[in-house]
Parts: C-alpha cells; structure tokens; sequence
C-alpha cells in the first residue's frame, strides 16, 4: 500500500498530537454541559476514538452514516442519509465529528437537519480542513490541520474502501485513482 502513496502529510504521531491538543480544548468548552458526539461514518471513526479518550468529561456518542462522494474522488453534491442518529438530540450539546471538511456540502446538510431538531448547541471539529475546496458556508470549529487540496488517505479516509487502516495521513498518486 505504501507504493500508492506520494507522500506522508501527518505522521502517527502528529495526529495523536493533533487529538491531545483538540481534546484538551473541547474539555475545556464542555464542560458542565450535556455532549453528544456524532461521529461521521465510516472515515471519522479512528479520529473519533483517538479523540474522545481525550475528553476529560461526561459524553454520549452516536453515528450518522452520509455519503456524498459515491466511490469516486469528489463530492458529487448529493447527500444521502443511509444512517441516522439513535436517540433524541433535543437540548443536547451536539458535536459533529469529520475526518476531513472539504466543500462543506455534506456536513451544511447534516447541520441544518441536526439544529432543526432543537439541539442546544452544535459545532463541528475536523481532523482536516481544505478550505480551498469549500462550496458552502460552512467551518468548524476545532479544526486539527488545514492541509493543500491534494487527495488524502489513511486514517479512515479511503479510496474506493481502501486504504482507512493507515496509521498515518497521505496523499495518493495520481495513477492510483486516474486508471
């Protein structure tokens, strides 16, 4: 799999950095609050682990399951719900937990549904932003690295499925995904 890749962007370690210093934040923001952390699937899930053992506080987790990329390398724009979340969201602090925050498309969707659902507060943290990309207005606001608008696998971010079980972030060869 290492011959797929054109280089390392973050490195184990930095992530794990990256997730000590978000955590020590957000444990900083909720306390004495009621946290739900809604994790993104399938890409969120490592990120949202290593995350949450760094919150220093009393949460509840949920999952919501949207697609907007369809196998390929960009978001097509349409946002599918194949799983939505478990439990009521009223009066609850919401946090949405994303690998990577690119157009927003998705995540504008999932947060306009979220806040109808008179949630107490809602934001968003990213492991990774490429603000270059963004179609809708929409930011988060934790955001682990801004990172240059290159196609990036490995911790839970995939291509075509494969690839999540990186332990590191990087960005694939072009000659990977233009066969």
């Amino acid at each position: 799999m290492e011959n797929d890749l054109k280089e390392i962007l973050l490195t184990e370690s930095e992530i794990q950095d990256i997730c000590q210093q978000l955590g020590e934040q957000i444990t900083k923001d909720y306390q004495s609050k009621d946290l739900l952390c809604v994790g993104i699937l399938k890409g969120s899930v490592l990120f949202m682990s290593d995350l949450i053992k760094r919150l220093d506080l009393p949460l509840a987790i949920d999952f919501m399951d949207v697609s907007s990329y369809h196998g390929g390398t960009e978001s097509t724009g349409e946002v599918q719900i194949l799983k939505d979340l478990s439990t009521s969201i009223e009066n609850k602090d919401i946090l949405i937990i994303e690998d990577i925050l690119e157009t927003g498309t998705t995540l504008k969707s999932i947060v306009g549904l979220l806040e109808s659902r008179r949630v107490n507060s809602l934001e968003i943290v990213t492991l990774l932003d490429k603000p270059n990309r963004r179609k809708a207005d929409i930011e988060a606001k934790y955001v682990g690295r801004k990172i240059p608008d290159e196609f990036v696998i490995g911790y839970g971010l995939d291509y075509q499925e494969k690839y999540r079980n990186l332990p590191y972030i990087g960005t694939l060869k072009p000659e990977i995904y233009n066969k």
